[in-house]
Order: structure tokens, then sequence, then C-alpha cells
């Protein structure tokens, strides 16, 4: 019962977050007429670099971002297996405190790997038939303004229909606010995590409280809310479940692993799990000296903390696509730098 409640609570700290981050990409696109989301198609190196230093960010919600690019069609598959190549999760602040200069060389390697590894997929796959879009073209059009008596008349109506509506969803993200104020939802204790998704949430209100009818049913009603929410939601709380469920029972099993290759392919393997903590057993080996850098390399590359849950809710093939990329390549590298003596 203690772990389904608190994935719960952390579930619903995620979905809120990467909501408000599609509700921001609803918003931009719609006023900007989708101007900024055709620059970043058609530039493909841009793509890859974004991608790569939102997941380079330290902990999930650079690698979020990217999924709500991903999940709109704004970035190409590739670029999403650049994020998730840049990104270590929550252990990136970890290392930054035990290894810190060896935690900014390995984030920099992950950045430049992740943007070649990015461009090699999609020149691979040329099919696009996994790439991006997964919801739709975006709706471009803006409501239209409305003149006369008989006009008016009508925008009244509408207000009053889309009332509810707005008041239910503004209730909903006040609610997410409250609960994370007071440790209902998300991180128990304040901290960096906390105070960012507490900020979203309360964007996302704003937003809520103050764009027009149309945007309000269409966008956030219609296509983020009704389309997004239920899958995301569920499939995050599912996969945290799992996760907690083996992390468990590796957690109970000796490590009997002496082989340095054994613990290269043990550390590719444990990075298949969506989840930030496992990894850090690899990191603080790396800092007392047991295990070499070509270990925590593979460790890095494979694992992205909780950044791909939200991808569970959105296409569980790509989900499987990208962990499977990022295995062979996180065995790859780790095994050329052991070979080399890293």
């Amino acid at each position: 019962m203690a772990d389904l409640v608190s994935a719960l609570r952390e579930a619903t700290a995620i979905t809120g977050f990467v909501v408000v981050i599609m509700l921001l990409l609803e918003f931009v696109n719609v006023h900007s007429q989708g101007k900024w989301r055709d620059r970043l198609i058609r530039s493909r190196w841009g793509q890859y670099l974004v991608a790569a230093l939102l997941g380079a960010l330290p902990g999930c919600f650079g690698a979020f971002a990217v999924v709500s690019f991903y999940a709109h069609g704004t970035v190409s598959f590739g670029a999403l297996v650049a994020a998730m190549f840049a990104t270590a999760g929550d252990e990136s602040f970890v290392m930054l405190a035990m290894v810190p200069r060896e935690a900014i060389l390995l984030h920099l390697l992950l950045l430049v790997l992740g943007v070649v590894t990015g461009l090699l997929v999609d020149r691979m796959v040329r099919s696009w038939s996994f790439v991006g879009g997964l919801c739709g073209t975006p709706l471009l059009h803006l409501p239209k303004q409305l003149s006369g008596r008989h006009d008016h008349a009508e925008q009244a109506v509408r207000n009053r229909r889309a009332l509810p509506l707005r008041l239910g969803l503004a209730v909903t993200f006040a609610a997410l606010c409250l609960g994370l104020i007071f440790g209902v939802v998300g991180p128990l204790v304040w901290n960096w995590a906390r105070v960012t998704i507490l900020v979203m949430a309360g964007g996302g209100l704003a937003i809520i409280c103050t764009v027009d009818d149309h945007f309000l049913r269409e966008h956030i009603w219609v296509h983020v809310m009704k389309q997004h929410v239920p899958r995301i939601f569920l499939w995050t709380t599912g996969a945290l479940l799992v996760s907690d469920w083996v992390t468990t029972v590796a957690g109970e099993m000796p490590l009997t692993l002496s082989g340095q290759w054994l613990l290269l392919l043990a550390a590719g393997l444990l990075g298949l799990i969506p989840e930030s903590g496992p990894h850090l057993v690899f990191v603080t080996l790396f800092a007392q000296g047991s295990v070499p850098f070509s270990v925590l390399l593979t460790s890095s590359i494979v694992q992205d903390g909780h950044g791909m849950l939200p991808l569970l809710g959105e296409s569980r093939r790509a989900f499987f696509l990208v962990k499977g990329i990022n295995l062979v390549a996180g065995l790859a590298a780790g095994a050329v730098l052991m070979t080399l003596g890293m």
C-alpha cells in the first residue's frame, strides 16, 4: 500500500509537470502561428543540440520537456535519442557533489555523444514511421474575431459554456499547487524539484485563467487533458510500481560480480530501469575507485532517471526503441574505453 501511495504521489507530480510543458508548447505555438516550431523542425542540428542540452541538465525535467517536444512532432526521433543519451537523471547531482571534475567531463562527453548519436539514428531511420507527431499536427488557427450584436451574443453563450470547464481546470491546478505546498504530492521535502514543479503548476494555473475560451476548449481540454493526461498518469504509475519492485529485488541480491566486464554489463542492464536511484551504486563505486570510468559512462548513457516515463503514455514502441539503442550504444562506448584501460 505504501508503494502504491508513493507511486501515485510521484506520478501526479511528473504528470503535472509534463502537462504544463505541453500547455506552454500549445500556447507559444498557437500565438506564434507555429513559427518557432517550424524553425526548429527545419534546423536538424538545432534539434539535436537543443535536445541534448536539455537532456544534459541535472535532473529529469529537461528530458520531460524533450518528450513533450517529440509528442508534438517538434523534434525527431534522433533528437529524442540524443536527449536520453545525454541525461543522467538525478544521479547528476550526486556526481557533481562527489566527483565534480569527472562529472563535468562526463556530461560534456554525454552531450557530444548524444548529438552524434541522434544524427546517426535519423540517418539510419529513413521510414520516419515512428518519428514525432504522436498527437497529430497541432492546431494553429486563431479564434475568429466576432463582430456585431448577434456575434457578441453568440460569444457570450460560448463564454458561459466554457466557464464550468475553466473553473474545473483551475480548481484542479490549484489543488496540485496546494498538494505540492503541503507535501501531499511530489517530493516529501522542499528541494529544487518540488520548487520547480510548484512554479510550473502555478504557470499552468495562470494559463488556464487567462487564455481565451477557444484555446481552453480545443487546445487545453481536448488536446492536452483528454488525450495525454490519462495515459501519462496511468503508465507512469505502473512503471514506478514495477521499477520499485525490480529495485527491491535487485537490492536483496548479493553483488558477486567480480570482473570489470561483468560490471559493465550489469551497469547497462540496470540502466534499463526507468527510475532514479538504482544507478547510484555505480556512482558510489566510481567515487570509491572500485570501478573504472567506462562503467560509469555506460550506466550514465543507458539510464535516464524518470525522463522516459512520460513516453510510455505516448508510445511504448518509441520507449523500447530508445532504451534498446542506448543500451547497445552505452555498452559499445563502455567497451571501447575499457579496452583502452579507462
